[in-house]
């Protein structure tokens, strides 16, 4: 079932309140990492506001029609800023996304495949070649999502952070 989101760049106001709830689901993922466990990721997760202010970066929200704030998602037309190790970074030609966060009451009802699709048709419309994107297996409901919108794995954008194997994906497009 879906509901009728609205998508669009997330305003200043908006960038605490999706830090919060960003740090809240990727703490809740059973077998991530805490935030004592590591503290500067999360802090980079609350701050997910500063990611606006990277050239061709974009942070995008997903609102109910009550205007309740149901996740966010942060868009990279310039893979140079994408942030995450590996070869990555030095893909020409392809945007990338980072940091998908649904809140839980709103899972199921579409705003991850919906925040998911305006990255990609911002993709297409840049005129990128594909998107990239990682992931990890504590993340089993952003990997499915991520596989029936068309990613497929990509070995050799795989990386290690601090002991957690990261997965990359691709989505070529046409």
């Amino acid at each position: 079932m879906q509901t009728t989101l609205t998508i669009r760049p997330a305003r200043p106001d908006e960038f605490e309140p999706l830090g919060r709830l960003t740090v809240a689901v990727y703490a809740a993922l059973p077998g991530f990492p805490t935030p004592s466990q590591q503290p500067g990721y999360y802090e980079m997760l609350a701050g997910i506001g500063r990611f606006s202010e990277r050239p061709g970066a974009c942070l995008l929200v997903a609102h109910t029609a009550q205007g309740e704030l149901a996740g966010g998602v942060v868009y990279f037309g310039d893979m140079a800023e994408y942030g995450a190790a590996g070869i990555a970074a030095s893909q020409r030609d392809a945007a990338g996304i980072r940091l998908l966060a649904v809140a839980p009451a709103h899972r199921g009802l579409g705003a991850g495949r919906a925040l998911t699709q305006a990255c990609i048709e911002r993709a297409r419309a840049e005129g990128r070649s594909e998107v990239i994107l990682h992931t990890t297996r504590a993340m089993q409901r952003a990997w499915a999502l991520y596989e029936t919108l068309g990613f497929v794995r990509s070995a050799d954008l795989d990386f290690e952070q601090q002991g957690m194997a990261v997965y990359g994906f691709r989505l070529r497009l046409g």
